[in-house]
């Protein structure tokens, strides 16, 4: 093992590296949180594969597969539906709003009051998604190196944390890009061919496995339904995947890119549904379906290879927790802190006007300068105490698949429909997306509780609860302000000042949007705080 060890110590130390390389690169909030909005088609589809294929698709998915063969493709099946689906049909608009977090995308819609309470519910989303990430650290450790379970979850934790601290977005994408690579050549070119060749290859597994394990639907079509319900809809509206959304360089990277990532999803599913399969045939007893992951790579791979393999699985694990970090300490710094620091500085005697009036030359751009030194400053804290608090909640929990269930849950529940709604229908209103919100999250926490948390039931009545309310409450009140859509249509045509270049009314459009903006959120136009 000490030729599998040495490459996974290798590994954590590059992921290290990176994180403190990244670091140079975040000069402002941009660069911070998005990247500066500068990833190319190759970086882009390599981090945003990396960041939806976790620890639940790769150890996840092959226990699939050890369960039900290849029909346990279908829950990463379904991610990569989600992410084509947000690629093709929405990522160019999404891009184009130049917002940092899903939240500001509501303020923007319905005029600035839409986007408090979903903060709190994609602030709770994002760190149980991220709670989860780190959980996963215990099993890879402890097939490792037989590491305890709390310090195998501190020691993984704390890489992450530390160079999501350190770098921000740019540190996370350039350990994502690697750990893209990692997976690719660990799991597709390695394990895959590896797994079939030593179970005998796929007439030997047909013959020694029941029909079912390779029936399309075996796993079930009601199980299928809900998987596309709580993850391709998840896939659209979480704020883990929009952030990535906002890295794009341009429309059309955000559409082509997704839509590589996308593809490469569908082909990592299938692959470890096949793995699953083959660990079946190789260890038809195992313990538990989570084991056949760990036990195929321990069992059936040469010395060297086995460590990149395990490495692999690290990758996975480590690239969705370190998206899911920051987009949890961007949400709680922009959307729940900023509104906080918003609302004592109404209340307290402003003394801005003087300031302005006595300013020296070159004080404007030295200010500027400044603020944006502040929020990279104000993120990275925020990043490194949640990174914290996951650790911490994460030492504490035991039930992963409860919580992210409930995480996922909340999420499609409470916020699919006012998202949606915003972008497809212009009669929705702020009072319809608050009522869907909370009718939403309401009913599917409620049905938990009664019915338990890995129940179908809550997400099928969540969704039409939070449908029915929307409508209902959107068409009973008073349409969103002309002004409000005004700016949130020039937004989505890729306009912040309100205009197009050829508009003969294009100054007082600019100056309808910028009065808009000052009514709205401090967030959530300008990003600052």
């Amino acid at each position: 093992m000490a030729v599998d060890y040495a490459v996974i110590v290798l590994y954590l130390a590059g992921m290290l590296a990176m994180g403190w390389w990244g670091m140079r690169r975040a000069k402002s909030k941009s660069d911070f949180l998005v990247a500066g909005r500068r990833l190319g088609p190759v970086m882009y589809s390599g981090t945003m594969a990396a960041i939806v294929l976790g620890g639940a698709s790769t150890i996840g998915g092959v226990g699939l597969g050890y369960q039900y063969g290849l029909s346990g493709a279908w829950m990463v099946f379904t991610i990569g539906l989600g992410l084509l689906a947000l690629s093709v049909f929405f990522s160019a608009r999404i891009a184009r709003l130049k917002v940092y977090t899903v939240s500001e995308m509501l303020d923007l819609r319905y005029g600035g009051s839409a986007g408090i309470i979903s903060g709190v519910v994609m602030w709770a989303y994002t760190l149980m998604l991220a709670v989860t990430s780190t959980i996963a650290y215990a099993t890879i450790f402890d097939v490792l190196f037989g590491m305890d379970r709390t310090l195998s979850i501190i020691l993984g934790g704390a890489i992450v944390v530390a160079y999501s601290t350190l770098g921000g977005m740019w540190s996370i994408t350039l350990t994502d890009m690697v750990q893209f690579v990692v997976k690719t050549i660990g799991v597709l070119l390695l394990l895959l061919p590896i797994a079939v060749i030593k179970a005998g290859g796929f007439a030997a597994m047909k013959a020694q496995l029941p029909d079912e394990y390779f029936a399309p639907l075996g796993i079930g079509g009601q199980t299928v339904f809900t998987y596309v319900l709580i993850y391709s809809f998840g896939m659209l509206i979480g704020q883990d995947i929009w952030q990535r959304v906002f890295t794009a360089r341009g429309d059309k990277v955000a559409r082509l890119g997704g839509t590589a990532a996308g593809t490469y999803c569908l082909a990592y599913a299938l692959a470890g549904a096949v793995i699953g399969t083959a660990a079946k045939v190789l260890y038809p007893h195992l313990g538990s379906p989570d084991d056949a992951f760990a036990t195929i790579v321990k069992d059936a791979l040469p010395v060297g290879v086995r460590g990149l393999v395990l490495a692999a699985a690290l990758s996975a694990v480590m690239s969705t927790s370190s998206g899911a970090l920051i987009a949890c300490a961007t949400v709680a710094n922009n959307d729940i802190w900023a509104r906080v620091k918003s609302v004592a500085a109404r209340r307290r005697p402003s003394a801005g006007d003087a300031a302005d009036a006595g300013g020296a030359p070159g004080t404007e751009q030295a200010g500027d300068v400044a603020v944006e030194h502040d929020e990279v400053r104000g993120n990275r804290i925020f990043i490194l105490l949640m990174g914290l608090a996951v650790i911490v909640i994460a030492i504490a929990l035991n039930n992963v698949v409860e919580a992210l269930t409930l995480a996922y849950n909340v999420l499609v529940g409470g916020l699919l429909v006012p998202i949606l709604g915003g972008l497809l229908w212009k009669r929705g209103t702020a009072a319809g997306a608050l009522a869907s919100v909370a009718v939403g999250g309401l009913t599917v926490v409620g049905l938990m509780v009664s019915l338990g948390v890995l129940a179908n039931e809550p997400i099928y009545y969540g969704l039409i609860a939070s449908l029915v309310a929307y409508v209902a409450v959107s068409l009973a009140t008073e349409p969103t302000d002309p002004e409000v859509l005004a700016a949130w249509r020039a937004r989505l045509a890729g306009r912040p000042d309100g205009a197009a270049d050829d508009d003969p009314e294009g100054e007082a459009a600019g100056d309808t949007a910028v009065a808009v903006a000052r009514v709205l959120a401090p967030s959530s136009v300008t990003g600052r705080a």
